[in-house]
């Protein structure tokens, strides 16, 4: 360590009083005498220069300097950097945190008189005037004051974002002239007045480059040396002060530059020595060091993000860059961003994102032969919008070389297309799950039922101008599947697409599209969700972000209120101050009390239905949907995307694979290729971990219409007109379907039978299905219906079976719990159930 806490040196009494006069008072006066020669070499009158000086600015303002902004995420409860951000590699340190060699250094070797002057050395000065000029390296007239003000100047150049503007500031900046010089002068002078000479010496520290992107003396420290700048050693800072005057020719990361930067290392301490700042010892024993660099790379921007956090870095830096609150313009947000030394607390959750990393490499390759395949995972935080997860299967790469590599790619598979170039992907059978929403809020019940036969279904009831066409739409279902009356919760349990067209017939399709917005889908490309027919099912021309579903269903487990996601926390600069970071806008999409009711059918999908699958088997309450559909152009399967979207209440989880895009206008079917029932594999571990910690509470019972509605007595139209009976059924509140034609004893044309049967009991709303007579008897045409009134469900299925029901193919459906015994049935006792008849089973309340 220096033997001594001061870096003046020891003067003689001349030299001291020459010190002196340079003091800030007086330095003024005599600069301007000074440089008279020089003003009148250029042509300006003698008489004049004193008043030139004089007018020149006196006041400089301390730009802030240029730092980097870091993102910082939580692992298991602790606060880490993932990412940072620079333009140039500094950060900022106070002189306490510097080692004293540094100061010792620097004064030494730039400006020995530092601590005596006011800002301009008069003997340097007078010095450099004699021989004719006056220069600019360590031995000339710059003090470390004067090439303060000009990094200073430089700074505010670099700060100007107009080319034009900024070339000539720069240039005005750093031209060598005798007019640069005289207002660093002047500047000089002014600094001194304003800050101590500690605050101007840790000011020059920082600023200073030390090459290439390095500036300030830590950035420095941990660059050349991996060591923070308190802990340099003599020699580490004699090398890294000796920098400063030449960075490019001095810089030890180059290895042809070390036998250069030794030279100069040797000269810092001669300098040190002769100032008597350190001893003969500690000069002799630094000289005699190899300089040894350890050099360790500041890794910034999202390819560089540490933790598996690469996508999720580009989705933060995106959101910065488009929100006007960081910039007037996006110039002026990318510089802020670069420059402004932001520090970031993110959301992400880096341990479930290493989760979620895991369970993708297991089961998405990062790329197929002959396909553009992708795959995706990302969760949200139910009532806060925070974005914990953002995965996916490729590597984050925006350079060239991800070009003619179809495993590397800087677009986001999980955002929207200005948070990360991606256009969204069909959402498939998700989708179903807002015509659920609108079923219930427009009054219709779980348990309603109706005919969900295949069939054309529509036109469909748009009553707004959104893009789309309503025509008449007969997809079938899944493997050919064909069913009569169900109702709305086994049409989400088991995803049956006529089951929704059914329900969709009743309703104002703008209203499913408005209800999707408000939960928080839409088109990644911004443009509005469509009501084609085929988006009932998810198979129209809407493509949406995994981010959307997540938010939506984390929305529906929240009570129905929607959280826009957000990816930042908090925001601060490194002085502390808070800047107010982007907030989640929360609102009430939907009633509670719908939210409820499309729990109870959404628990079912993951407990006994498609999505049972990604059933983690915690006991927790878990709501979900999948979701599979080819597009518009398929290979035939429908099978093009498939998706997991689940949540409980502390969580929310999309998962996603499929084609990125056509090749040769086709898409691939995902089960053909062996990736069908993958989203499976990646939802449940991170739905394991993530409901672990985030928790998932049980979700509320619904009330009144949406569970329940009034029961009516199913009229006897038997014997009637086609036509009559339509009349007759609609008017007690049901909804009609005529079937297909059977045998009977009635008159040809006329009602041989209605399912429900007359005389029973049937939730007002919901559908009855009229068979029309063909003439002649249907004595044989079928089995007579057993009693099965008071048996419990065991009972009823074995009753069911020994009639030999299943084997003529007849359909069952049960509504109610199936631990109540049966309360019951439609057709009732003793009537005939044909091969293509339903039977519906009421269980007691």
């Amino acid at each position: 360590m220096p033997n001594n806490s001061s870096t003046a040196p020891k003067r003689n009494v001349v030299a001291t009083i020459l010190g002196l006069l340079g003091m800030s008072g007086i330095a003024g006066v005599l600069v301007a005498a000074l440089v008279t020669p020089l003003i009148a070499v250029a042509g300006v009158a003698a008489n004049s220069s004193i008043t030139l000086f004089e007018s020149l600015p006196d006041y400089l303002e301390i730009q802030p300097l240029q730092q980097k902004t870091e993102l910082y995420g939580d692992l298991n409860g602790e606060r880490v950097k993932f990412a940072e951000f620079y333009s140039q590699n500094r950060v900022e340190v106070a002189l306490d945190d510097i080692s004293p060699y540094v100061a010792e250094a620097a004064v030494s070797t730039e400006d020995p008189r530092f601590y005596e002057h006011g800002g301009v050395d008069v003997i340097s000065a007078t010095r450099a005037l004699l021989v004719g000029l006056i220069g600019d390296d360590g031995g000339g007239a710059s003090t470390i004051t004067m090439q303060y003000v000009r990094n200073q100047r430089v700074q505010a150049a670099e700060a100007i974002l107009d080319p034009d503007e900024q070339a000539a500031a720069y240039e005005d900046a750093t031209e060598v002239s005798m007019g640069r010089k005289l207002q660093e002068m002047r500047l000089a002078i002014g600094v001194e007045q304003q800050f101590s000479k500690e605050e101007i010496l840790q000011g020059y520290l920082n600023i200073a480059l030390f090459g290439g992107q390095i500036y300030g003396i830590e950035a420095a420290a941990q660059y050349y040396f991996g060591k923070p700048a308190k802990d340099l050693t003599l020699s580490e800072s004699a090398t890294l002060v000796g920098t400063v005057q030449n960075p490019n020719a001095f810089r030890i990361d180059n290895p042809d530059n070390i036998d250069a930067s030794m030279n100069r290392r040797n000269y810092v301490l001669g300098r040190m020595l002769d100032e008597g700042a350190i001893t003969q010892a500690e000069y002799d024993e630094a000289k005699a060091e190899e300089i040894t660099p350890n050099i360790t790379p500041s890794q910034q921007g999202c390819m560089n993000a540490q933790y598996n956090a690469q996508y999720f870095c580009d989705y933060v830096e995106k959101v910065v860059l488009n929100d006007p609150a960081f910039g007037a313009t996006y110039d002026e947000r990318r510089f802020a961003f670069q420059t402004k030394g932001y520090q970031i607390d993110t959301t992400i959750d880096l341990a479930l994102q290493q989760t979620a990393t895991d369970a993708i490499r297991a089961n998405f390759p990062a790329a197929m032969e002959g396909l553009k395949f992708g795959g995706s995972a990302v969760a949200v935080q139910p009532g806060t919008g925070h974005v914990l997860v953002m995965q996916q299967n490729t590597e984050y790469d925006g350079t060239d070389a991800a070009k003619d590599n179809p495993a590397l790619t800087s677009i986001n598979f999980n955002t929207d297309y200005d948070y990360g170039n991606s256009a969204g992907f069909p959402p498939g059978s998700t989708y179903k799950v807002f015509t659920l929403a609108n079923w219930l809020q427009s009054g219709h019940s779980l348990y309603e039922s109706f005919n969900a036969a295949d069939r054309k279904y529509g036109p469909f009831y748009q009553s707004c101008d959104r893009p789309g066409s309503n025509e008449a739409y007969g997809p079938g279902n899944d493997a050919g599947a064909n069913f009569g009356n169900i109702n709305a919760l086994q049409s989400t349990q088991d995803s049956i697409n006529t089951g929704f067209l059914a329900m969709a017939e009743k309703l104002d399709q703008c209203t499913t599209a408005d209800i999707a917005e408000a939960l928080g889908v839409h088109n990644a490309n911004g443009t509005p969700l469509e009501t084609n027919s085929s988006d009932i099912i998810g198979s129209g021309r809407n493509n949406v972000a995994p981010l959307s579903l997540a938010t939506a269903f984390a929305a529906i487990a929240n009570n129905g209120e929607s959280c826009s996601p957000i990816a930042i926390k908090s925001i601060s600069l490194r002085d502390g101050t808070e800047i107010d970071p982007p907030s989640s806008n929360c609102t009430q999409a939907i009633d509670e009390n719908v939210a409820h009711a499309m729990a109870v059918a959404m628990k079912t999908v993951m407990s006994a239905g498609s999505g049972s699958a990604s059933n983690p088997g915690i006991t927790s309450e878990i709501i979900g949907k999948t979701g599979t559909t080819g597009g518009t152009i398929g290979d035939g399967d429908g099978a093009a995307y498939t998706w997991m979207v689940a949540a409980s209440s502390g969580f929310s989880l999309a998962v996603w694979n499929g084609n990125v895009e056509r090749i040769d206008g086709r898409l691939a079917s995902m089960r053909k290729i062996g990736q069908g029932w993958t989203r499976h594999e990646v939802a449940r571990p991170i739905l394991a971990a993530g409901i672990t910690k985030y928790g998932a509470e049980t979700f509320p019972a619904p009330t009144g219409d949406a569970v329940q509605r009034e029961n009516v007595t199913v009229p006897n139209v038997v014997g009637m007109s086609v036509d009559a009976a339509t009349s007759a059924l609609e008017s007690a509140g049901f909804t009609v379907t005529v079937g297909d034609s059977v045998a009977s004893e009635e008159a040809s044309g006329t009602v041989a039978r209605t399912n429900p049967s007359a005389n029973t009991s049937a939730q007002e709303g919901s559908s009855v299905t009229i068979s029309p007579s063909s003439g002649g008897s249907d004595s044989t045409d079928g089995i007579a219906m057993p009693d099965i009134v008071g048996k419990s469900y065991d009972e009823a299925v074995d009753a069911l079976s020994a009639a030999g029901l299943g084997d003529q193919g007849t359909q069952f459906q049960w509504q109610g719990s199936k631990d109540k015994p049966v309360k019951s049935t439609s057709p009732a006792a003793g009537e005939i159930v044909g091969p293509d008849d339903t039977v519906t089973i009421q269980a007691e309340d």
